[in-house]
């Protein structure tokens, strides 16, 4: 997949930038744009992903594949499900370089206009994943859950070393991870999706996208 295929969503990278409302005209807005397009040029899109077997062993106890997992959070959002996708992503080095490069020669504003874009970006991506997997699962008359990542509610970061093994991530997307189990290029992802028979009209975006605040499976 190329980045220029990805549906860029403008309003994300203001959102990061601190705008609450609106998109800024004028300089600004010419600025981002630039940005944006140098990053999604060089961009270099990778992933992995891979669907395992799900069994609960407790209320917040549950075996993904060969791993064993515990969280609270993770356990509702998967309840009901019996298999489970891993995935990991990422979209290279280009922002780390414009991002440092800008930083060098005190455009400060740029480093963080690149961050933010970034961000978007390597999002953007993570849902064209999700897309293709949600359509892979609904052949077969499947749902997804909404996905979830080491970091979000009680599910540690300690979890990763266990996901790049499993996944083998380095090898299938480059991505590698620190002493202190941060992810590098810096704008990657690991996540896990439950698989289930019922459909919970989850968003491809996540929960932070929906509205429905009670819902049972919200992460």
């Amino acid at each position: 997949m190329d980045a220029r295929e990805l549906e860029l969503d403008y309003s994300e990278v203001y959102r990061y930038l601190g705008y609450r409302k609106g998109i800024p005209e004028g300089e600004v807005k010419e600025v981002v744009e630039r940005c944006v397009g140098e990053l999604v040029a060089q961009a270099e899109l990778r992933s992995v992903a891979r669907r395992f077997p799900l069994e609960f062993l407790g209320e917040q106890r549950f075996r993904i594949g060969d791993m064993e997992l515990e969280s609270r959070a993770l356990a509702r959002n998967m309840r009901g499900c019996d298999e489970a996708y891993l995935m990991a992503a990422t979209i290279g080095f280009a922002m780390d370089r414009l991002a440092a490069r800008a930083s060098a020669i005190g455009r400060m504003s740029r480093a963080v206009i690149y961050q933010a874009a970034g961000a978007m970006l390597i999002e953007s991506y993570c849902d064209a994943l999700n897309r293709k997997l949600k359509e892979e699962a609904a052949a077969e008359g499947k749902f997804l859950r909404p996905r979830f990542s080491p970091g979000y509610g009680d599910l540690p970061l300690a979890i990763q070393p266990e996901l790049f093994r499993v996944l083998e991530v380095q090898k299938n997307t480059g991505i590698t991870l620190t002493e202190s189990l941060l992810m590098m290029p810096t704008k990657s992802v690991t996540a896990l999706i439950g698989v289930s028979t019922e459909d919970s009209h989850c968003l491809i975006q996540g929960c932070e996208s929906c509205g429905k605040r009670d819902c049972s499976f919200r992460r």
